[in-house]
């Protein structure tokens, strides 16, 4: 399987001998595109290498024992040059240069597997590296974990930053070492499908909670899914994932925990993995059950038909792919035709087969012959049978499969698109009938035929091909206008051919020229009938898969960053959704998003004066002084419009600004059941303006209303796994909602169902009984609600919180609070016990910390001298911050009887401010009062920009020019990048301000070629 590691850490990768070093990715195995770890140095000569190969290590003599792994290298000609060097010149190399690229590289030589494999190089160089600076107490497996390229954390969510550089002096957050590691790497090209790297602190690295699955549960998992391999050691190679974390996270998701809740309070037992890298391991676990399940059901079919036997079960019980398991199942599925090789076996001629491989000397195929008998009336047919039944046993034979795409991994395979005949024979005809158009689908028919002529005579190594090409040629090829082929060339075909005769496939004792013919015959119909069609349609599903998953990653962090847009509080604000002919319909909405007056306007009609003097009116009656127009049709004359009004002080004394916001999905939402639910008697054109103004005032809240698949972002939405995408998005969603954190006494319903730990069902039943009972006083009321059990409490807790000024506004009355504590208690007939339940407000109820830390809080206030009352003052953020600056995290967590990870979350929670919201990190929207136009723009300007939204290929920039420019990725270099993000698989995302050079300008056909000059923070 294809896969770019998402994981927070990666195990090390043994390449294979002589790989092709210069291709991007492997498909056996894809790691990060350079290997190379923090403290990596650009190789020098090999002559300077082997002069210095008997230096001993700068960092100490402790690496002088690892000479003794020259003799493992024999093929190595320089190896045993190494000692002959004069040692002398050793101590001319200063021991203060630990990261001496000389002596790594002799490390590496000597312990790599082939010396001519860079990469292999790189890997031993970083463990030698590692071996040095690690602390004598970490486990030596520590050690080489730490050695590995490890994916850059990706910032999902920061809740407070402020201790990340506090604590022990050896500790260090992933941001600071990235920052080392980007000055050590050597300048390269920057492609959009690199993957991300991730990394720990090394602080953690010995202190790691090396939890694995209790040996009944590891048992009963292998029972369950009853395959030849190990699931925990499948899913680790799969995803780049250590053991132990693998085996945590299926223990964690067995017991129904939910990612945000993995992410932020079981930080130890996934090795701080963000919520998208626990998202990819639990797809590649999900996917090994089904696949598991599928070999099953396949081994009870051929059992019911009679066809199964021990060494068809073997194969299919080995199968570590639905690629794997299909190639071994296909010959035998129903109403395919019988096969070549089973249509041989069926005459008898699988022991002639046999016996021509294991003892040629005693087999005459004239004894086989049996006239009158279809398929063995003469001894060319029954040789014709002996060569499909070993064609067939070639194309399924597990080496054979694994020799043949070594050779393709080290030789340049291409995909190649080429225009279809139907596409062409259809073009000519168009020609012929004159140009005549034809409406409906002939007419788009025409302009698909367009867009692909790209990819009329193209030509890419499957190892470099980007995934948007893959998907639109794959595009291409179900519309019929593309003919799409994988090339491999001839060479692997005579090596293969010439191993086979030789080596795997050589009769064990001599064999006639006639018995030898045989064979060569065989292993050429194997290849050309069975095994190209199978490299073929491996590499097309490999692509299309890596495509796929690139695609949804796209998705995924274009709705994060849509989502986490800064909300706009605090003022009155009207929604525009721009029209020509039914008009402009506003909506003005309190700064607590209520409704405060809807109306029309038709501003691109006769009567402009009028509606001037209209929108004056409300603007001023409603001191309202922030536009939000939708980026829908009319949009651009209505901006004018606006821009003309505040340029001439129209709406003085009020100082008006406007802004454009994607208005993507609101005409869906306007009309869906949520939407009627909660604006009953309203004109859904008018719930377009509503929704408009709210995703500006709060665009968590308002965006979760809409499927995210009609919002707006990512490409090729269409042409990847409905499925997949749908829980990727559905994830971020829950991730983002969850990490925000509600306010349960005055959040809408539809926002609770996607908090972790609730559904539908449950939102429901919160929002009744807060109806009927008042507002919540505390998280632990939360356990009265119909349908919240532990588990559903565990998992939600901690993303709830309850404001003391909220509820206070909240409250109905004075009254409402202890008839709320006794009603749902009557009602609980299942041994809830609600005398239990606390009725007093609890200060940590505001806060990000879990319930389940309530104790540990307590004692740590006490520690630091403070107390409850005191949360979020900077009086008591003074004294955790002068506690731990005087000790260490670590230290500290010993004393409180916790591990650092839940007391540095604890301190988060302790110190930052009331209705502290992550969302004040990210951009808010951008409003402006006046306009340029496309004309305007001339080539060299510089300008600055908001990104709009993300495609594989590069990202659109909105210049405030009312169409966006396209900085294409090869603009996006790591220099122009902050540290940051220059190991971010997706350098650019929406929300993000940038600075931007104008390329070209092309009016005639829309279009704004940018170029990244920096990124503005």
């Amino acid at each position: 399987m294809m896969r770019r590691p998402r994981a927070t850490t990666a195990k090390p990768v043994l390449y294979n001998e002589n790989e092709n070093m210069d291709s991007d990715l492997s498909f056996s195995q894809i790691v990060s595109s350079d290997e190379d770890v923090e403290e990596w140095r650009p190789p020098e000569s090999t002559k300077a290498s082997s002069k210095t190969a008997g230096a001993p290590t700068a960092g100490g003599r402790k690496a002088a024992p690892k000479r003794t792994a020259k003799p493992k290298v024999p093929k190595e000609p320089k190896v045993p040059k190494a000692p002959k060097d004069p040692k002398p010149r050793a101590p001319r190399k200063p021991a203060a240069k630990p990261k001496s690229p000389n002596t790594q590289k002799t490390k590496a030589t000597t312990k790599s597997v082939s010396a001519g494999t860079k990469r292999k190089q790189t890997n031993e160089d970083d463990l030698g590296e590692i071996k040095r600076r690690a602390p004598n107490h970490c486990p030596e497996e520590q050690m080489v974990e730490e050695s590995t390229r490890m994916k850059e954390e990706r910032i999902s969510f920061i809740v407070s930053d402020a201790h990340q550089t506090e604590g022990c002096a050896d500790e260090g957050t992933s941001q600071a070492r990235l920052q080392v590691t980007k000055k050590e790497e050597p300048d390269e090209d920057f492609t959009f499908d690199e993957a991300s790297l991730k990394r720990l602190p090394t602080s953690q690295a010995c202190q790691r909670q090396r939890a694995t699955l209790p040996e009944s549960k590891a048992q009963s998992l292998r029972n369950e899914l009853n395959m030849n391999w190990d699931l925990v050691e499948l899913l680790s190679t799969l995803s780049c994932v250590e053991q132990w974390v693998c085996a945590n996270i299926i223990m964690l998701l067995s017991e129904e925990n939910t990612i945000p809740f993995m992410v932020r309070y079981r930080k130890d037992m996934i090795n701080h993995m963000d919520a998208d890298a626990v998202r990819d391991v639990q797809m590649v676990y999900e996917e090994l059950c089904a696949l598991a399940k599928k070999t099953q059901s396949v081994i009870q079919t051929l059992k019911k038909d009679g066809v199964l036997t021990p060494e068809l079960e073997e194969s299919l019980r080995n199968c570590r792919s639905a690629d794997d398991l299909d190639h071994v199942y296909s010959p035998y599925k129903k109403g395919s035709k019988l096969t070549k090789a089973r249509r041989a076996k069926a005459l008898g001629l699988e022991d002639a087969a046999t016996a021509l491989l294991n003892s040629p000397h005693t087999l005459d195929l004239s004894t086989w012959v049996k006239p009158g008998t279809e398929g063995l009336s003469s001894v060319e047919e029954v040789a014709t049978g002996v060569e499909h039944i070993l064609a067939d046993m070639i194309a399924k034979d597990p080496e054979t499969l694994s020799y043949i795409k070594t050779l393709c991994e080290k030789s340049f395979v291409t995909i190649q698109s080429s225009v279809s005949k139907t596409a062409l024979k259809e073009k000519e005809q168009e020609k012929h009938d004159g140009g005549h158009k034809k409406p409906g689908a002939e007419q788009n028919k025409t302009k698909d035929f367009d867009k692909f002529q790209l990819y009329f005579d193209f030509t890419c190594n499957v190892q470099r091909i980007q995934p948007h090409q893959t998907l639109a040629i794959n595009r291409g090829e179900s519309l019929k206008i593309l003919t799409v082929k994988v090339n491999i060339p001839d060479r692997v075909k005579s090596e293969f051919t010439r191993w086979c005769i030789n080596n795997r496939w050589r009769p064990k004792t001599f064999a006639r020229e006639q018995l030898n013919a045989i064979i060569r015959n065989a292993v050429e119909d194997s290849y050309k009938r069975l095994i190209l069609p199978f490299l073929t349609r491996s590499y097309r599903t490999k692509l299309t898969s890596a495509a796929e998953k690139e695609s949804i990653t796209m998705f995924v962090r274009n709705l994060r960053q849509r989502l986490l847009v800064c909300p706009v509080r605090g003022c009155v604000i009207m929604g525009v959704d721009p029209g020509y002919r039914h008009g402009c319909k506003l909506a003005i909405l309190s700064h607590t998003s209520q409704i405060l007056h809807t109306d029309v306007v038709y501003l691109h009609n006769s009567g402009q004066q009028r509606e001037a003097e209209k929108l004056r009116h409300l603007l001023i009656k409603y001191s309202c002084t922030k536009v939000v127009i939708g980026n829908g049709t009319a949009c651009r004359e209505t901006e004018s419009f606006f821009a003309d009004l505040i340029s001439r002080r129209y709406f003085h004394p009020l100082d008006v600004s406007y802004c454009i916001t994607n208005e993507a999905g609101a005409s869906i939402y306007s009309v869906s059941p949520e939407a009627v639910k909660e604006m009953p008697d309203m004109d859904p054109n008018l719930r377009s303006a509503v929704s408009i103004g709210r995703r500006v005032q709060d665009p968590l809240a308002e965006l979760v209303k809409i499927d995210p698949k009609h919002i707006g972002i990512g490409t090729y939405q269409h042409d990847v796994s409905a499925g997949a995408l749908k829980a990727a998005l559905d994830g971020v969603v829950q991730e983002c909602v969850s990490f925000v954190g509600v306010d349960i006494n005055i959040t809408s319903e539809t926002l609770m169902r996607h908090v972790a730990g609730l559904n539908a069902g449950r939102a429901r039943s919160i929002a009744e009984w807060r109806e009927k009972n008042g507002p919540f006083i505390n998280r632990e009321q939360l356990k009265l609600v119909k349908g919240m059990g532990p588990k559903s409490f565990q998992q939600c807790a901690g993303f709830i919180r309850i404001n003391p000024q909220t509820l206070n506004s909240a409250k109905p009355s004075a009254e409402c609070g202890p008839a709320a504590q006794e009603k749902p208690v009557t009602k609980k007939g299942r041994g809830k016990a609600g005398g239990n339940i606390p009725t007093s407000l609890n200060a940590l109820d505001q806060t990000c910390i879990h319930p389940e830390s309530y104790h540990v809080a307590e004692r740590f206030l006490s520690f630091v001298g403070g107390s409850v009352d005191q949360i979020g003052s900077a009086g008591l953020k003074h004294c955790v911050e002068s506690k731990v600056n005087t000790s260490c995290i670590e230290e500290l967590a010993k004393k409180v009887d916790t591990t650092p990870e839940t007391l540095k979350l604890i301190i988060d929670g302790l110190t930052q401010p009331p209705g502290f919201d992550i969302r004040q990190n990210f951009g808010q929207a951008d409003f402006k009062r006046g306009i340029v136009s496309m004309s305007d723009l001339r080539v060299g300007a510089v300008l600055t920009g908001r990104v709009d939204n993300t495609a594989l290929f590069g990202a659109f920039v909105d210049i405030g020019v009312g169409r966006s420019g396209l900085i294409h990725k090869s603009n996006i270099t790591l220099d122009k990048l902050p540290v940051s993000q220059r190991r971010r698989s997706l350098a650019l995302g929406p929300g993000e301000r940038v600075e931007v050079r104008v390329l070209n300008v092309d009016i005639q056909r829309g279009r704004i070629g940018l170029d990244l000059i920096r990124v503005l923070q």
